[in-house]
C-alpha cells in the first residue's frame, strides 16, 4: 500500500510529535480521511525522507509521532533548469507541475515580447505563490524529497545580459553542461548532440505561445545557446518544454 505524502517545512526529528500544518491536515482530513493510526510520509526537502505514525485528529488537526528516517532520494543525474516564457495560467501550471514530475530541479518564469500574461505587484506574488504550491503538491504525487526552485519572472533581455558572464562555459560541450533554446527552424536535433556529449547539466529555454522574436532567438543563440529542434512538427509551448524534458531525461537522465 503507498502511504500519503505531505510536506512539511520545518525541521522534522525522530521520536518527535508534530502538528501538521492546516493545508495538509485538511487535505489528510477531508480528502483522504486518514484516521487514528495510520501511517504517513513526511518530507522538509532538505533530503530523505520520515516514516510518520498519526497519533491524534480531530476536525481540524492532525498530530503525528515520527517514527523513522529513510535516506531516500528519487533525483534524476541529470541537473536540469527549465527557462519557461510565461504564458497562460492553465498551461503555466500544467508545465510546471509536469516539469517536477519529469525531474526538473529549477524554473525561471521569463516574460518575452509575445507573452500574452503580463505580471507585475502583487499579482506576480499571487502566482509565484501558487507555482510555490504546486510545485510542493507535485513533489507529494511523485515522491519527490528535494523540491524544485521557482525564481520570479524576469525579462528575456535581462536574463540572458545575465548568461552572458557564462559565454566561455556555455560553448564548451566538454564541461558537461548544456544549453538549448528550442525552435523550429533548429537543424541541430537531440542525437547530433547525444553522439559526442555526456551531459549532466542542462539549461533548457522554451518561447511562449507566439514563439520568440527574431531578436530574442538570435541574443540567444549569440549568448551561446545551441538551437534544438523537436522533430518536424511545431508544438505547443506546453508540448514542447514537456517533450523535451522527457527526451533529455531518456538520452542523459533516469528513464
Amino acid at each position: 500500500m503507498t502511504l500519503s505524502r505531505f510536506y512539511y517545512p520545518n525541521q522534522i526529528i525522530v521520536g518527535h510529535l508534530i502538528e501538521l500544518p492546516i493545508r495538509p491536515a485538511h487535505h489528510a482530513i477531508n480528502v483522504l480521511r486518514l484516521e487514528k493510526g495510520n501511517q504517513i510520509i513526511l518530507f522538509n526537502g532538505k533530503g530523505g525522507e520520515f516514516l510518520a505514525l498519526i497519533k491524534n485528529i480531530n476536525k481540524n488537526s492532525i498530530f503525528v509521532l515520527i517514527e523513522e528516517f529513510r535516506d531516500i532520494e528519487r533525483e534524476s543525474p541529470l541537473q536540469i533548469t527549465l527557462v519557461q516564457s510565461i504564458c497562460s495560467n492553465m498551461k503555466m501550471d500544467l508545465i510546471i507541475r509536469k516539469a517536477v514530475e519529469l525531474g526538473v530541479n529549477s524554473i525561471q518564469p521569463v516574460v518575452t515580447k509575445r507573452c500574452l500574461v503580463k505580471l507585475s505587484g502583487r499579482r506576480e506574488l499571487k502566482r509565484i505563490l501558487r507555482w510555490q504550491q504546486i510545485i510542493i503538491s507535485a513533489c507529494e504525487q511523485c515522491g519527490r524529497n528535494c523540491v524544485p526552485q521557482i525564481l520570479s519572472p524576469v525579462a528575456i533581455s535581462n536574463w540572458l545580459v545575465r548568461q552572458k558572464s557564462l559565454e566561455k562555459e556555455l560553448n564548451n560541450g566538454s564541461s558537461g553542461k548544456l544549453y538549448f533554446i528550442l525552435s523550429p527552424k533548429a537543424t541541430m536535433r537531440l542525437h547530433d548532440f547525444s553522439k559526442k556529449i555526456l551531459a549532466t547539466e542542462l539549461t533548457l529555454l522554451v518561447g511562449p505561445e507566439g514563439g520568440f522574436t527574431s531578436d530574442e532567438y538570435t541574443t540567444a543563440v549569440n549568448t551561446g545557446f545551441s538551437s534544438l529542434r523537436l522533430g518536424d512538427r511545431i508544438l505547443r509551448t506546453e508540448s514542447a518544454a514537456l517533450s523535451a524534458i522527457s527526451a533529455l531525461q531518456a538520452v542523459w537522465g533516469d528513464y
